[in-house]
């Protein structure tokens, strides 16, 4: 298993990896509201290939809070005969470390708590902020790249 850059010939690839996660409908959540008509981060944009096969997908969007340059997460899709075996939690890893190492300050995504605070993203950091159209705010989780990045930050979560 290798993780790499996303390249162009692995566009199709990806869709049918996230609409066999998610369903086709996944365009229809609040996040993809954010992606719409904006391209993921070309360096920033991973997949994790087992030779020619993509076995999981992971993408980072600019958005704004406020003045407030950060990310949103998202999405992470690993095919699900894969699952379980901690390739999406290395993917994360990976594409954090990367973003730190870029210069962003912070990341925002929509999840379960439970599940993202392993690797650092809390429903603390997020409170005050807010995603047009999540049906459930709880679920909006932030993360500190570089500490105390979002402290003071609250708003609305915006596309650049």
């Amino acid at each position: 298993m290798k993780i790499r850059l996303q390249t162009p010939d692995d566009a199709e690839l990806v869709e049918a990896l996230l609409d066999l996660t998610f369903g086709r409908d996944r365009q229809n959540k609040a996040a993809y509201a954010l992606r719409e008509g904006i391209a993921a981060i070309d360096d920033l944009s991973f997949v994790i290939s087992d030779g020619e096969q993509i076995i999981g997908t992971l993408r980072f969007w600019p958005i704004n809070i406020g003045e407030t340059r950060s990310l949103l997460l998202g999405p992470i899709a690993i095919d699900p005969k894969k699952q379980g075996n901690g390739y999406g939690l290395n993917l994360m890893r990976h594409g954090l470390m990367t973003a730190e190492e870029i210069g962003y300050l912070s990341v925002i995504l929509v999840g379960d708590e439970a599940y993202y605070q392993k690797i650092g993203f809390t429903r603390a950091l997020a409170t005050g902020l807010i995603m047009d159209g999540q049906q459930d705010q709880s679920r909006l989780l932030a993360h500190e790249l570089v500490p105390g990045s979002l402290k003071d930050i609250h708003g609305k979560i915006k596309k650049t």
